[in-house]
């Protein structure tokens, strides 16, 4: 059952992502807007596109976020074994979507002494007249 409704999602997402579904869900509306005045622009009209809006909205949240979630996955093992593979990188680096947002504070932390280290490299490489070193939150 998982693998079909994996297959689906990622047909009806190819097919709902391309300009033409996006020309058909403007045709729906535009073809709704004018059909107001033969129906008085009354509350079933309004009830017939808020319904339906609201239903294909509903699904597509749960479709969207099913493919994404297996795209982010895909991503975060082949970057796993990008790293794994890299013979001077650190193995910390792999699985890291599942570190504590403290472990994240203190790589990013050491990612940015590390560029600052190699700003003030670059600058006096460039001399006391060279650009400024990027500061972060400018």
């Amino acid at each position: 059952m998982a693998e079909r409704f994996r297959k689906w999602a990622n047909k009806v997402s190819e097919k709902v992502g391309t300009h033409w579904a996006f020309g058909l869900a403007l045709g729906s509306v535009v073809a709704w807007a004018l059909a107001g005045p033969l129906f008085h622009f009354s509350d079933p009209w309004q009830l017939t596109i808020n319904t339906a809006t609201t239903i294909v909205t509903f699904l597509m949240v749960f479709l969207i976020q099913t493919t994404q979630n297996r795209d982010a996955r895909a991503i975060h093992l082949k970057l796993d074994e990008l790293i794994r593979s890299t013979r001077n990188a650190r193995n910390l680096f792999a699985d890291l979507e599942d570190a504590t947002d403290e472990e994240l504070k203190e790589l990013q932390a050491e990612f940015r002494r590390l560029r600052a280290r190699a700003e003030l490299r670059q600058q006096a490489k460039m001399g006391p007249g060279g650009p400024k070193p990027h500061q972060p939150g400018h």
